[in-house]
């Protein structure tokens, strides 16, 4: 994704800088010439995660986002390529939400090119984006429509450094997260909460993206193990899409 593409993703969305109240002089002041990382515009997404291991473990999670850019070999940024997507996940919206893990996002293409072992910690955004469980808040809805396009085919790896939010600390091991895949592991109870948080019609927004996509809602079976890489459209034969129905 080069950089026009990115910006137009991150105005798509209504970005903002996550450290916009820090002025020029504050950030110098603590050395950060540039502003720093958590300075550069981004943007925000919802999403229900799952666990790896246990479809059962279902969580609404908020993802704030920004672009990487590409390292050139004399230890420049490109400031033209993005190479991936850094997010930050929270459990709210709030000015006190919980910090509970990190994922980044890549292209399909960069996602075929890793090796087979890489793969397992990889799951694909296909039915998140078709079933209408990703949405982005405050979004309008035509610049919408051409963001979904984008993260349609993307990759994640998420892990949830705070894996049981009964826990008033995070505690043991990071949770590696997986997408849904499938009409028969959404835990409807979490996917009604989502939807009353932000007034939002999941089955609405599921037919309107069918139709502005063109494809049918994947259908892939819940990893048999943790060691199983994912599948973007269904479990067997080619991994390819299916047209919608007319």
């Amino acid at each position: 994704m080069d950089r026009r593409e990115l910006f137009g993703a991150v105005g798509a969305l209504g970005a903002v800088p996550v450290c916009g109240a820090m002025n020029s002089a504050e950030a110098a002041d603590h050395g950060d010439k540039d502003g720093g990382p958590l300075s550069k515009p981004h943007f925000h997404v919802c999403g229900i995660h799952m666990a790896k291991t246990n479809k059962n473990l279902q969580f609404i999670t908020q993802h704030y986002c920004t672009g990487h850019f590409k390292v050139k070999k004399d230890g420049k940024e490109s400031k033209e390529e993005i190479d991936i997507f850094q997010c930050v996940l929270f459990d709210g919206t709030g000015q006190n939400a919980r910090l509970i893990g990190v994922e980044y996002i890549i292209t399909d293409e960069v996602y075929q090119s890793l090796p087979d072992k890489e793969k397992k910690y990889w799951h694909p955004h296909t039915y998140e984006v078709l079933g209408g469980g990703l949405i982005a808040p405050g979004m309008e809805a035509a610049k919408e429509k051409e963001f979904m396009k984008f993260v349609l085919t993307t990759w994640g790896k998420a892990w949830h450094t705070w894996p049981n939010l009964k826990d008033s600390i995070p505690m043991g091991d990071p949770l590696l997260i997986w997408s849904l895949m499938a009409d028969d592991q959404v835990d409807q109870k979490v996917l009604a909460a989502r939807d009353k948080q932000f007034d939002v019609n999941t089955k609405k927004i599921r037919e309107a993206r069918c139709n502005d996509l063109g494809y049918e809602v994947p259908n892939v079976s819940f990893p048999e193990n943790e060691n199983k890489a994912g599948r973007q459209w269904n479990d067997k034969g080619d991994d390819k899409p299916t047209p919608k129905k007319k």
